[in-house]
Formats: structure tokens, C-alpha cells, sequence
């Protein structure tokens, strides 16, 4: 009996019309990117392990997919090691590379071990897959695609505000309605060491970000028991549950951190970026428990979520000071934001966003009598391929009832129809497929039909 086939969990194929979609959202995405003067570059799957350990924190490093050394990867193991089930030490022992998690360590690499030859600030943008071991669910996928855009060696909050801007174009473009998330690390920083937990930081930050996941009381249960007091996780609530508009949440919090001078630093940002965003379109708001896991951010952080369809952040991203200090180059600032590709693809499929044009593949077919008739079309079909129309002639001179079938299945809103009388006359024969409507025109004259 034959296997059945399959494809592992958390992964998906993509038909014909389904490409036609990811790839409407790729290129709108890269044209928005090459309008603010982003270059792409493109890195491995792979990344050596070294590169990608311990720049995620615990949770992110559980979620490497890593690669087992090519040949006897058991060689410089021994039986009790393997008994022992060390899955830590196994898996360095195994396994020398990895799938890369996200785009921005391997892309601190990159800038790292090509500096000499970038030109600084350099803007970058890299649409690609990454892979995370996480549990599939809806909206999150192991294999999936992030679209981003950094700008490394620059430390002007401007870099912020035009990401923002990339953000709000991406979506009224989509015509997806979203709401812009803005936080700082160095604000929450700030609340830590006001409620006397600074060595705290990451656990904090770990656990508010999956407050809209799991809800406020396992958020507090988690603090706790990452060793918060009762009373420093009740010192947490009120900015937890903050609300009001954003210049209210901006002036409470210059009183409750007015003893902090990191966490006054973090407001400042936010609110330089702010007040150059108000022509923005899309809604944004500053939102405290937005923590961003990642152990890299330092400053501004951002999350965008759809407001018609419930799913996770569908965009995200913040600014690092210390990421390419790991790979032995400090001082080297960089911010930047990731679309995921994959929930866009998910939100525009729920709300029906595509525009038509995008879901039709061939937009003319050309019907095939025979031989004599095909020497006919087929000039006539490369000038319209010449003119930007998609043109297809269909390969076989079966019945034209046959033929008929294949453009309505492939929804080909025209049929050019040439026999004996049309080439007599030096003209086809057009068939809008949607009306139903018949003329007879020149060459020239379908092609400017189809255009219309």
C-alpha cells in the first residue's frame, strides 16, 4: 500500500492562485520599501548555531530548528551521554547549524561581516523565510515568511518615525484597517527599577507581552513566579491596566518614573515619535504592556494589529543598540519593523481584499482549430504579450467545448476565437467571457479591447 503524503505540521503548499495573492503582498511591500531607499540583500537558511543561540532569550532558543551535522553526527558522542537524554548538550554536541529564527540576527551578521563594504547608515529590506519549533495553531505557522526593513549606524529617532510611515502606506494600500502599537524598553526599564525589580527586566517584559495570550492573571502568576514580590507585581497594575489617550498615558507616567532617568528617556522617544505621526492614517497608540520578548530591543518597540480579524500582530519591530556588540562590533544603533507575510495573507483572504486583477492569471486565450489557424494566432498573441497582456493559446486542437471549460475554470475573462472566416477577413474573433458578448475586431483593436 502506497504512503499516504503529507507535508509536516505548521507548514502549507501554495497553489497557482494562492502565489498569485503572496505575491501581490511581497511586491506591494517591496515597492513601499524601495520608495524610502531600502536595498535587499538575502541570507542563508542555515546559520551556524553559535550565530543564533542566546540572542532570542530561553524561550526563543527552545524554538531553534536545528540541523544535524552532515555524515556521523553521533561521532564524539558516547552511549551514556546519549542515556543520559542532556538534550542541551546533545543537541551541541549534534548539531553545528540551525534554521534561522527571524531575519534581524542573521542580518547583524551580515552587516558585521560586511562592513567594509556597506555604506552606513545602510537601509536594508530582506523578504524570506524563517522557521520557529513553535506549536502550530491559527496564525502561527513554523515555516513562514517575514518582509523586513532595518536601518543600521544611524541613532535619529527619524529612522523610527519613517518605518511608521512604511507601516501606515503597507496597510492603506492592503486597505486593511490597523492599529499601530508603540512602547519603549527603556519605559518599561523604567518601571522596573521603580518597583525595585531592574534585575528583573526580562522576566518582566517576557511576561506582560503575552498579557493579550494568556490573560492578566496568568501574566501576574508568571511574575511571580519568576521571583516578583505580591507587592512589586501590585506596584505593576495600574501601569498594567493604564488607559486614556496617548498624551495622558505620556504625562501619568512622566510622574510615576519622575525618578527615573532612563525611564524619562523612554517616554521622551515615544513622544518625539508621536508628534511627527499625526498625519498618519492608521491608528496608533502607546500601549505599556506592549514588552516585545525579544531579549535585543532597547528603545521604541512596535506591533501592529488588524482591527477586522482576530489574529496575532501581523507587523512588529523596535529598535537594538547592542545587536551587532555580539558579533565583536559595538556602537553600531539600528531599528527596524517585520511584516508577517503569512497573517497579511491570512487577513486578506478573511476580509476579501485582493484586488481582481491579482487572482487573474491569463487574461486571454487564444482557441485552437489546427495548424493553419494556430500560424495565425500566434502573432497575434505575441504582440499582445508585447502590450503587457497576459496571453495564453491553448497547446491542443481538441473540441472547443473542451477549450471553453479550461478558461472558465482559469476565470480568463477573454477568448480570442480565429477559424476559417476571421482569418479570411484578417481579424479574430472576441468573446468577453463575463458578458457573453461577441465582436469582431482587428489585432489592434483586441488589444486595446482587453486594455480597457
Amino acid at each position: 500500500m502506497a504512503q499516504k503524503t503529507s507535508i509536516p505540521k505548521g507548514t502549507r503548499d501554495f497553489g497557482p492562485q494562492e502565489m498569485a495573492c503572496r505575491n501581490y503582498i511581497f511586491n506591494t511591500i517591496r515597492q513601499v520599501y524601495a520608495l524610502y531607499g531600502f536595498q535587499q540583500i538575502e541570507t542563508p537558511a542555515m546559520e551556524n548555531l553559535g550565530t543564533l543561540m542566546g540572542k532570542y532569550g530561553e524561550e526563543g532558543d527552545k524554538l531553534l530548528f536545528k540541523i544535524l551535522n552532515s555524515g556521523d553526527f553521533l561521532r564524539g558522542t558516547c552511549s551514556e551521554e546519549i542515556e543520559k537524554g542532556a538534550t542541551g548538550h546533545l543537541a551541541a554536541l549534534l548539531c553545528e547549524k540551525g534554521l534561522r529564527y527571524d531575519l534581524t540576527v542573521p542580518f547583524a551578521r551580515f552587516v558585521v561581516q560586511h562592513r567594509e563594504e556597506l555604506t552606513l547608515p545602510f537601509r536594508r529590506y530582506q523578504i524570506q523565510p524563517v522557521w520557529r519549533a513553535d506549536r502550530p495553531q491559527k496564525g502561527r505557522y513554523r515555516e513562514f515568511y517575514q518582509c523586513d526593513a532595518d536601518v543600521v549606524g544611524s541613532d535619529s529617532l527619524l529612522n523610527e518615525v519613517e518605518l511608521m510611515q512604511i507601516v501606515d502606506t503597507v496597510f492603506l494600500r492592503f486597505g486593511i484597517r490597523v492599529c499601530i502599537k508603540i512602547n519603549n524598553r527603556k519605559i518599561l526599564s523604567g518601571i522596573a527599577e521603580m518597583i525595585g525589580a531592574a534585575d528583573k527586566i526580562v522576566d518582566i517584559t517576557v511576561a506582560i507581552d503575552k498579557l493579550d495570550k494568556i490573560g492578566l492573571e496568568n501574566v501576574n502568576a508568571e511574575l511571580l513566579e519568576n521571583g516578583l514580590s505580591e507587592a512589586q507585581v501590585e506596584k505593576l497594575q495600574p501601569i498594567i491596566n493604564l488607559y486614556g489617550t496617548n498624551a495622558e498615558k505620556i504625562a501619568t507616567m512622566r510622574q510615576v518614573l519622575k525618578d527615573s532617568e532612563v525611564g524619562q528617556k523612554g517616554i521622551d522617544e515615544v513622544e518625539y515619535v508621536l508628534s511627527k505621526l499625526s498625519t498618519l492614517q492608521s491608528q496608533l497608540e502607546l500601549d505599556l504592556t506592549l514588552a516585545r520578548g525579544l531579549n535585543y530591543y532597547t528603545g521604541c518597540i512596535f506591533e501592529v494589529k488588524a482591527l477586522d480579524v482576530q489574529i496575532g500582530s501581523i507587523t512588529g519591530g523596535g529598535r537594538y543598540d547592542n545587536l551587532t556588540g555580539i558579533f565583536g562590533m559595538p556602537g553600531i544603533s539600528g531599528v527596524g519593523i517585520s511584516f508577517g507575510a503569512d497573517r497579511i495573507y491570512d487577513v486578506l483572504n478573511q476580509l476579501n481584499l485582493y484586488p481582481e486583477e491579482v487572482t487573474t492569471a491569463t487574461q486571454l486565450l487564444f482557441i485552437n482549430f489546427g495548424e493553419t489557424e494556430t500560424n495565425y494566432c500566434l502573432p497575434i498573441a505575441d504582440k499582445a504579450r508585447q502590450a503587457g497582456i497576459r496571453t495564453e493559446i491553448y497547446p491542443d486542437s481538441v473540441k472547443m467545448k473542451k477549450q471553453m471549460q479550461y478558461a472558465n475554470a482559469k476565470n480568463i475573462p477573454f477568448v480570442a476565437i480565429a477559424g476559417e472566416t476571421e482569418i479570411a477577413e484578417g481579424k479574430v474573433m472576441l468573446k468577453n467571457m463575463l458578458s457573453g458578448e461577441q465582436q469582431l475586431v482587428t489585432p489592434d483593436e483586441l488589444l486595446s479591447f482587453i486594455h480597457i
